[in-house]
């Protein structure tokens, strides 16, 4: 189908058309992680920030093709998840900005490639210090490539083929640009997750509507927000009275509920339909499924509030409570791990950073909850600072700052530094000296044979990891975590802490001691069973 021009109903299925596609190929995007290790999460958090985006336009009935995209763009602002995430929301708010000044309300070959630019122009100015091979110079250099003959693209469909082509000329390249995805082997992950998104907006200008596949609806509910098991809070089921039988399309149905939330079932028998979906918008749930027929039944339960409700034996804070002062939030992963930052003070645990990164939206909620004057933030991962950094704009009843922790090593040391009764300045200025000054080390397994940094890696070896950069692979976990130690531990080294992963046995936690000692007899060892997947080992020197 030929078009030449987007209308307000053509640019939502395209959007959505795209966010299925990389959802369906989620997968595919994780596995192009640098790190031969089992946490990669890029199509993963790309998925779900655009597919939160996808779920509020979707909600929005207005025709206005600008109030679409601003909602699209807040939407995928509030699901951001990881750095890649974070990237794309704001990739979707310069869309936005670029529709703002249209006279009219549908999106022409010139306006579309206004809005293509505008998005490369906001996303760079979202990032501190951009770095060229990502996502970043594909969005960029299919911009500038497509606008240079956007005089031959007459149609939107001659635009889109000429953009994504460029843009896949420039992902092939992004190995010639960043040295360590040569060294692995690998184009950039953001960048090929766009491709998917781009593909799958094109599939639909060619007719072609798209479904989401079952193991990608399980990924939505797999890579969770503030509780993995509740991330859609209303179990909603209603049987439906079908005015239409014959004409019902059962396939629509399914695709617009599946941006809603998961555990989909959608079951028709003659003039009968029923459904059951978790979701955290049962109403819209219920006004997509309303057109095809009459309720017979309806049952919508909050699992969410049950199970707060057991599991912390809290209540919400009212206004007549006074705040405190001072308020923390960490991200962690692994029961063991989570319960030691409570302990030393952390006022809010958002389970999550390694494989399920928290969203933007993740971080507002929990501000909300505590009720403080001040908050920081401790985001224990590299891939999880953007999105903090994007909601502490969000909030404006606290002051909330994010310390640049991005270990759980680093955010373990800032803690012991905590002072409730300092000020928030003096707190973080001690909080990110001791960021500063502790060595991380971490031990885990490889999923596929690679080279980085010199180092020849085979998949299922151990490898040992300081402070971000793989030093050794072996064999033996043992062997790995020796090396490990010998490369973290000095004689100046005074307190080694150690995070054991679930895998870890009592045997070997036992000999741990005795393995610093080796190296420095008067360092003072401290063992914590932190229950985390994936990492073995975390480990911190200070």
């Amino acid at each position: 189908m030929v078009v030449s021009s987007i209308s307000v109903a053509l640019f939502k299925k395209m959007v959505m058309n795209g966010a299925i596609n990389l959802k369906n190929n989620h997968k595919k995007v994780d596995d192009l992680n640098v790190f031969p290790v089992p946490d990669g999460d890029t199509g993963t958090n790309m998925s779900m920030t655009v597919m939160s985006g996808v779920r509020e336009m979707n909600s929005c009935e207005s025709s206005s093709i600008i109030e679409v995209g601003k909602v699209l763009s807040r939407g995928a602002l509030m699901g951001a998840r990881g750095n890649s995430g974070v990237i794309l929301s704001q990739f979707f708010r310069g869309v936005y900005v670029g529709m703002q000044n249209l006279d009219h309300n549908e999106l022409t070959v010139s306006d579309l490639m206004d809005c293509l630019e505008s998005g490369c122009r906001v996303a760079y100015k979202a990032v501190m210090e951009p770095v060229e091979g990502t996502i970043l110079t594909v969005v960029r250099e299919a911009a500038e490539n497509t606008k240079l003959h956007l005089n031959e693209l007459k149609t939107i469909n001659e635009l889109l083929d000429f953009y994504l082509a460029e843009a896949k000329k420039s992902l092939d390249n992004t190995p010639n640009l960043l040295p360590v995805l040569k060294e692995a082997g690998v184009v950039d992950s953001g960048g090929a997750g766009f491709l998917e998104i781009i593909e799958g907006m094109i599939m639909a200008l060619n007719g072609q509507m798209l479904e989401a596949t079952e193991d990608s609806a399980k990924q939505t509910s797999a890579a969770g927000n503030l509780d993995v098991e509740i991330k859609f809070g209303y179990c909603t089921e209603f049987i439906l009275d079908l005015k239409d039988p014959q004409g019902f399309d059962e396939k629509a149905l399914k695709s617009v509920l599946s941006m809603m939330g998961d555990s989909l079932v959608v079951v028709k028998d003659e003039n009968i339909c029923k459904v059951h979906v978790h979701t955290n918008f049962p109403g819209r749930a219920l006004d997509a499924a309303q057109k095809y027929g009459e309720f017979i039944t309806l049952k919508i339960e909050n699992m969410r509030l049950q199970h707060s409700n057991l599991k912390e034996g809290a209540k919400e804070p009212t206004s007549e409570e006074p705040k405190k002062k001072i308020a923390i939030i960490a991200v962690c992963f692994g029961d063991g791990i989570s319960q030691t930052f409570k302990d030393l003070g952390v006022d809010y645990v958002i389970e999550g950073g390694q494989t399920m990164n928290p969203s933007t939206e993740a971080f507002v909620d929990a501000c909300k909850q505590i009720h403080a004057e001040n908050i920081i933030i401790i985001p224990n991962n590299g891939n999880v600072v953007m999105a903090a950094a994007q909601a502490a704009k969000l909030v404006n009843d606290a002051k909330v700052e994010v310390l640049k922790a991005k270990t759980i090593s680093q955010g373990y040391a800032s803690l012991m530094c905590f002072d409730p009764e300092g000020s928030l300045e003096s707190n973080l200025e001690a909080m990110s000296e001791a960021v500063d000054h502790v060595k991380t080390g971490e031990i885990t397994y490889s999923i596929r044979d690679t080279e980085i940094g010199g180092v020849k890696i085979n998949s299922g070896d151990f490898m040992a990891i300081a402070n971000g950069d793989i030093i050794a692979s072996k064999e033996s976990q043992d062997e790995a975590l020796k090396t490990l130690l010998k490369g973290l531990v000095d004689e100046e080294s005074q307190i080694i802490t150690f995070f054991c992963g679930n895998d870890a046995t009592e045997d070997e936690m036992n000999l741990l001691e005795d393995m610093c000692k080796d190296i420095n007899s008067e360092v003072e060892v401290e063992i914590i069973e932190g229950r985390q997947d994936i990492y073995s080992y975390i480990i911190a020197v200070e």
